[in-house]
């Protein structure tokens, strides 16, 4: 039996309700698909950097350039950065990017670049940052995007920062 037009314009109809209902409202509950407002005065992230990466059967090294980003995602107060470390595969700092602490007002963004040809990290390299407010506020957006290219083939994502209890 062949369905009506009428049939069809109302399975459409439906099907498009649904699926605003589930990008609207979000999926049922322990599927929410944004994430719970976190407050903190302070924290300690570590960061991955993936700014060397292995590509195809023979493994061949991609390097990439990587920039940590930490966003003050607080509309009215300031927070200090005290430390950016970065360290290589081994666990072995490498660089400190702080020679004292920086303050990032609301809404505001700093950054460090490690550059393409910056292979001293290697595949395992990670970034320590660590950050203190007056008061509780907004947690920072703290994550590196990864980007490269090579044969007019490009590569580009981001690693979010994942807080450490020291």
């Amino acid at each position: 039996m062949k369905p009506g037009p009428l049939r069809i314009a109302f399975l459409t109809a439906l099907f498009s309700a649904v699926a605003m209902a589930v990008l609207w409202v979000g999926p049922s509950p322990g599927w929410s698909q944004t994430p719970e407002i976190r407050l903190s005065k302070g924290q300690t992230l570590y960061v991955p950097v993936y700014s060397n990466v292995f590509s195809g059967p023979k493994k061949r090294p991609l390097q990439l350039a990587a920039t940590l980003s930490i966003r003050n995602t607080d509309m009215a107060a300031n927070f200090r950065v005290t430390d950016i470390n970065y360290y290589d595969t081994n666990g072995k700092l490498v660089r400190r990017h702080l020679e004292r602490p920086a303050v990032v007002g609301p809404l505001a963004t700093i950054y460090v670049h490690i550059e393409e040809k910056d292979t001293i990290g290697g595949f395992g390299a990670n970034f320590i940052v660590r950050w203190q407010a007056a008061s509780v506020i907004n947690a920072p957006i703290i994550e590196c995007v990864m980007i490269g290219a090579t044969g007019g083939q490009g590569i580009s994502f981001v690693s979010p920062g994942q807080e450490i209890r020291e």
